[in-house]
Parts: structure tokens; C-alpha cells; sequence
């Protein structure tokens, strides 16, 4: 039945008395939820209540809705969200929230991943599976296959705020292979279990547990590598705290970021277990020039490994937790940590140790060398990246750079900190710089750049000329 205009008038007259006078207390009486028939009542509770139990006028009302309504939806749980102001006892209003659940609950996805230091690629496969017991669960499984270097197989749970919980939860096992033969003559096989025990907007708590078994099948190997041949049960517990306040991940043109991450290992007390603590960060910086769309962005990254525990001075660091450089990711899109430096190949940059054959014709040495990591490692970047002149590639987001990259890796552990200095320090810096076009795609970045190698060492893999460089979408 339509309302009586008289109705309709009062109606109006209170909505314009109470958004123009701010005095006027009005709070919620009751929240009531409708069309839930799957998802649980507390998960919708504990989504809205909060932000309308802190609202004390119309507007704030107003506010909270939209705030609500957005979470709701970002729950991916629904096809609509209909939040409904009704009038309750005097000074009150009862909250109606009426959702319509989404009839598709599978899902799946098909990825590709084009990043050379970590999967080169690689094609990856996943079939989700949304609320099958009404707490939000999000059950997953995915399939990632990297032509001639990795593989992944891996299953994942999470949930939002179970049971009246802050903070959402989640769990993943996976098996995972890693090829490293052409960079550090070895192969790594993971077994792992995560859990998500924290995850904010600016902060993230993790701890992780695996299985893991480095192998050389080709018998080459360095006097580094040989001593962490075999199996080794790792547990670490990682915090990470993050802001982004850029406008663009891709093509940043003002504001920062900051990311800092810490990481203690070696928490079980397993005495052949690798303890060691690990702190790394990024901060990048964007300014905008206000012709062209030009933009200079600038960045720093940086780390450090060090062992704990008895004997900490002279135990060597885990090789799989070890800092390495290379690879062709771009360091304006790039918040993980000091790897990338444009032109070096993937582990192509930094300590490195010649490899032994090992059996009876071990007085043989072989003229290749294993990259081994670092355990101090700092990046540094500039970029000028402006438009195009042609209309259809600013169109279509297609913009040109100049850059500069430089990096440093170090070894610190098993008493190397004892030849270190600043001199030393100073010295262990490479560098490169180019220009380059930059194409965008809905799947990753692209970059086509023309690289000149500035300052490489002896066993470092850096090559001057035409490359391609892919990043992928954060």
C-alpha cells in the first residue's frame, strides 16, 4: 500500500528537521536481518553492528549504511544489499538489512604469472568454493605449473570474523617445487602449512610452518651449498605492517608507500632447526611534475638476516631465507623486499662461490658458480615516467620511463661480518640505467626497455641491450 502523501510530507519535514540539526540524538533500537538463508546471522551481525551502534544522528546514519552495505558486499557472499532506515520508539530507528544470497558459490580462475625470480611462465590454475557451511568460508584449490623451473599444488581456508572474531582467519597447505639448477645448482621442495592469524588494513600477522629438502641431482654444488643439502623443518612467525597511499600501484604518479616486514625463525626447538630473524622494508615515493602526466617516483629497499641462538656469530643463515637480486620486475610496482635491479638476470647478483664435482673426479672444478645469497641487501631506484604524444596510447595507458637501479648484497653470517666494511660496502654496489616503453595489461605490466649495465662484477649475470620485463598486478 502506497503512503498517504500526508505521511509522505512528515516524512520529508523529519528528514530535513534531523540532517540540519546535528544536536538531535538518534540511535539504533534493534538491527534486524532478512534473506540470509545460508550465511549465519552472527557473520552479517558482526559485519554491521559495529558501525551503526557508534552512530548518533541521521547522517552519521547515512554514513554508516554505505560503510555497511559496502562490507557486505566485499564479503563476496551476496548478489544485493538493501540497507533500510525504519522509524522505532521515539528517537530511535530500527535497521533493516536485507540481503539476497549468490546462487554461484564455484567459481574458477585461470592466471598467468610472468615473474622470472620467482615462477617464469607459469600458468596457474584454481577452483573456488564460497559458503559451504555459512560462516563466509572460502574454501580454494590451485594448480601452478612454471614451465622447467616450478610447480605448485596447494589447498587454502578462510574465514571472515568467525564466531564474533576481529579479524579474519585462514589456513593453506601446499606442495611446492622450485628448480633452481641453472642459478644455484640446486632443487627445493616445500611442504608447508600457513596460518593467517591477524590481517587489518595496515597489519598482518602470519606463522608458517614447512617441510623442507634442498637437492642437487647434477653433483655440482658449492662448499655453501653442500653443507645445506637435505631436510629441514623451518617454523617462522612474520609480521608485516603496510601503507599505500599512492593512486596508482601500476603507474603511481603521487603519494608513498611503506612496508615493513619482520620475521623470526627457528621457533621450534628442533637443535639442526635454522634460527634467525629477518627484517626488510620499502618505501617509495611519487611526485607528480603537472605536464604530461610525468611523474617521478623514487625508492629505497632494504634487509638483514642474523642468526640467534648459541653459537649465533658463527651459524651460517637458512639459504632459502637469503636475500637475491635479479629478475625482471619492475621496482616502481615492486613492494617485496630489496630484489629487483633492472638488467641483472634472476639470482644474477651478488656472493657467488665456484662449484665442485663431487665424486671421483672431485679435483675437477667446473667454471660455473653458485649465486648463495646475502644476508645485508639494499636497492635503490629513480624513474621519470611521462606520456606519450600519440592520443591512442595515452588512451590506452601506454607511457614511456627513464631509470636508474642500484644494489648491494652482502654476507654477513659464519664470521664473514668480520671482513666487512664500509669500503667493502661501498664497493659491492652494481648499477644500471635505460629507457623504455610501459604497456599495461588487464593480467600484468609489460615494459620493453633498452638496459645499459653501468657496474657489474665478475660473476655477475647482467647483460646490456633489449629487454622485456613483466610485473605483476598488486
Amino acid at each position: 500500500m502506497a503512503p498517504m502523501p500526508r505521511d509522505g510530507a512528515k516524512m520529508e519535514s523529519l528528514v530535513r528537521r534531523l540532517s540540519s540539526e546535528e544536536r538531535v540524538v538518534i540511535r539504533v533500537n534493534d538491527i534486524i536481518i532478512k534473506g540470509n538463508t545460508r550465511t549465519s546471522h552472527s557473520l552479517v551481525a558482526a559485519e554491521v553492528e559495529p558501525i551503526f551502534r557508534e552512530a548518533s544522528s541521521l547522517r552519521q546514519l547515512l554514513l554508516a549504511a554505505a560503510a555497511a552495505n559496502a562490507r557486505l558486499k566485499h564479503l563476496g557472499l551476496f548478489h544485493s544489499v538493501t540497507i533500510t532506515l525504519d522509524a522505532g520508539p521515539p528517537g530511535t530507528v530500527n535497521v533493516v538489512v536485507e540481503v539476497s544470497e549468490a546462487k554461484n558459490r564455484l567459481t574458477g580462475d585461470l592466471e598467468i604469472y610472468c615473474q622470472p625470480e620467482v615462477r617464469s611462465n607459469s600458468v596457474e590454475g584454481s577452483l573456488k568454493l564460497k559458503n559451504l557451511f555459512g560462516f563466509g568460508d572460502l574454501w580454494d584449490g590451485s594448480v601452478a605449473y612454471g614451465w622447467g623451473q616450478a610447480s605448485e599444488i596447494s589447498m587454502g581456508l578462510s574465514l571472515p570474523k568467525f564466531k564474533g572474531l576481529a579479524t579474519p582467519l585462514s589456513a593453506r597447505i601446499s606442495l611446492h617445487s622450485q628448480d633452481w639448477l641453472k642459478f644455484s645448482s640446486h632443487r627445493e621442495r616445500v611442504l608447508g602449512l600457513s596460518l593467517g592469524l591477524l590481517s587489518t588494513v595496515n597489519h598482518d600477522v602470519s606463522y608458517n610452518l614447512s617441510w623442507r629438502s634442498l637437492t642437487d641431482p647434477s653433483q655440482l654444488f658449492s662448499e655453501t651449498l653442500s653443507r645445506q643439502l637435505g631436510h629441514n623443518l623451518f617454523s617462522a612467525l612474520k609480521y608485516a605492517f603496510k601503507v599505500d597511499q599512492r593512486d596508482s600501484a601500476t603507474r603511481p604518479t603521487r603519494g608513498h608507500a611503506f612496508v615493513s616486514t619482520t620475521q623470526i625463525g627457528g621457533l621450534l626447538p628442533d637443535i639442526q632447526s635454522f634460527r634467525l630473524i629477518r627484517q626488510e622494508f620499502d618505501l617509495r615515493c611519487a611526485i607528480p611534475l603537472g605536464i604530461y602526466r610525468a611523474a617521478f617516483n623514487f625508492g629505497i629497499s632494504g634487509g638483514i638476516i642474523f642468526p640467534w641462538g648459541s653459537g649465533y656469530l658463527n651459524a651460517p643463515s637458512y639459504l632459502p631465507e637469503r636475500f637475491f637480486m635479479g629478475g625482471n620486475s619492475s621496482p616502481v610496482c615492486s613492494l617485496r623486499g630489496p630484489t629487483s635491479v633492472l638488467g641483472f638476470k634472476a639470482r644474477g647478483l651478488g656472493p657467488a662461490e665456484p662449484r665442485e664435482l663431487v665424486g671421483d673426479n672431485s679435483s675437477d672444478r667446473k667454471s660455473e658458480t653458485d649465486h648463495i645469497g646475502g644476508d645485508l641487501a639494499l636497492t635503490a631506484f629513480a624513474d621519470l615516467s611521462f606520456d606519450l604524444p600519440l592520443k591512442v596510447l595515452q588512451e590506452a595507458g601506454v607511457h614511456g620511463h627513464i631509470f636508474a637501479c642500484t644494489g648491494s648484497l652482502n654476507k654477513l653470517s659464519a664470521n664473514a661480518y668480520k671482513e666487512f666494511s664500509f669500503q667493502k660496502f661501498q664497493d659491492s654496489f652494481r648499477s644500471s640505467a635505460g629507457f623504455g616503453i610501459i604497456i599495461p595489461t588487464k593480467l600484468f605490466r609489460m615494459e620493453v626497455n633498452y638496459c645499459h649495465i653501468l657496474k657489474q662484477h665478475e660473476h655477475d649475470r647482467a647483460k646490456t641491450g633489449l629487454q622485456f620485463n613483466f610485473s605483476g598486478l598488486q
